[in-house]
């Protein structure tokens, strides 16, 4: 008789009528307004804090999707929160995929598969991108700090996610969830700010003067937002399953191959 193997079950089998549920409330939260952004004259809104529940619920293609159409949605019945306009989206949705990706990888972060084929989580390509794009432009070259300070304390969460998060919210501690919860929002938040900071960079070309403070301030907000994301993700991860309602990673049950 074979063992009964335990592994985190696939993001695909989250119902598309919760997704889409989901994704409404993100853009109803598009309207509320929370704390002006320095350098834009627009504020961050509530989806900001929503955005990497996406990816944490849904997985990150999922997630990623959901946070898209949310996020869309909502710049267009909410432009004074469109800080970037019609691509507001853009940033949320790299925070939700980065955010899931955080929340349902594995360990190590980069490892050959059984085709001997590397495999790289993605949230560790978006961060890593995002400072690409930042050190592109000849004002993100003339700030190197804010990447490496805001986007390598986004590496470091994600890694330390990804070697234990996905097991503790499929099945773990309580107590431990918390901490994973906002290890994974602030690891996507890290991601999302760098396509925010080049989107503004390109678009907006504000000076060094107001991005410099940004080197620290960024990873504060951000990390003010994941622990509010966490108090909101935590009871909704303990009781929407008990309901049979799928979100966040699930403890599924396969018989592996038996041995000989």
């Amino acid at each position: 008789m074979s063992k009964i193997a335990k592994h985190i079950a696939s993001p695909k089998r989250a119902h598309l009528a919760v997704i889409a549920v989901w994704a409404a409330i993100t853009a109803a939260a598009q309207m509320i307004p929370t704390i002006p952004m320095l350098g834009t004259g627009s504020p961050f809104s509530f989806a900001s804090v929503l955005a990497p529940l996406s990816g944490i619920f849904f997985g990150p293609l999922y997630g990623a999707l959901c946070a898209a159409a949310g996020g869309f949605v909502g710049s267009l019945i909410s432009p004074h929160t469109g800080w970037l306009g019609p691509l507001t989206f853009i940033p949320g949705t790299v925070t939700s995929f980065v955010a899931g990706c955080a929340a349902w990888s594995r360990w190590p972060a980069a490892r050959l598969n059984g085709r001997g084929d590397l495999v790289v989580n993605g949230g560790v390509i978006a961060l890593l991108l995002g400072a690409g794009l930042w050190f592109s432009h000849e004002t993100g070259r003339s700030v190197p700090l804010l990447p490496l300070v805001f986007y390598g304390a986004g590496l470091v969460a994600l890694l330390a996610a990804s070697a234990f998060a996905a097991r503790t919210l499929a099945g773990g501690r309580v107590a431990l969830k918390f901490p994973a919860l906002t290890l994974c929002a602030f690891a996507g938040m890290a991601g999302g700010g760098g396509a925010g900071n080049f989107l503004a960079l390109a678009l907006r070309d504000l000076p060094p003067a107001i991005w410099a403070p940004l080197t620290f301030i960024q990873p504060a907000e951000r990390l003010a937002f994941a622990l509010c994301a966490a108090f909101i993700a935590l009871p909704l991860l303990e009781s929407l399953p008990k309901i049979g309602v799928r979100v966040g990673p699930q403890l599924a049950e396969r018989d592996p191959p038996e041995d000989g």
